[in-house]
């Protein structure tokens, strides 16, 4: 499933059009990726937890050259899945 695709799940299921049910969506994410860059976990229970940690850089190799490279540190996104969500997909 695409943006796209959930877009038009989330209209269909709670009978808005599809520009108010991009607006949802558009917020709902942008809301996630603000409080991730602010340091803060986010849990949707039942669902799961997502929460930002830092990668350490770290040694590598270009797969091309082969030439020793320095991979450098970033932020990566973590998500935990909750127990509702481990349910439905078990």
């Amino acid at each position: 499933m695409n943006k796209g695709e959930l877009i038009t799940r989330v209209a269909e299921n709670a009978d808005l059009t599809i520009v108010q049910a991009t607006e949802v969506v558009n917020t709902l994410l942008y809301t996630i990726g603000d409080s991730l860059r602010d340091g803060k976990k986010v849990s949707l229970f039942g669902f799961g937890t997502f929460t930002a940690k830092e990668r350490k850089s770290r040694p590598g190799r270009n797969p091309k050259t082969g030439e020793q490279i320095i991979i450098p540190a970033k932020n990566v996104v973590k998500f935990k899945p909750g127990k509702e969500l481990e349910e439905i997909l078990n």
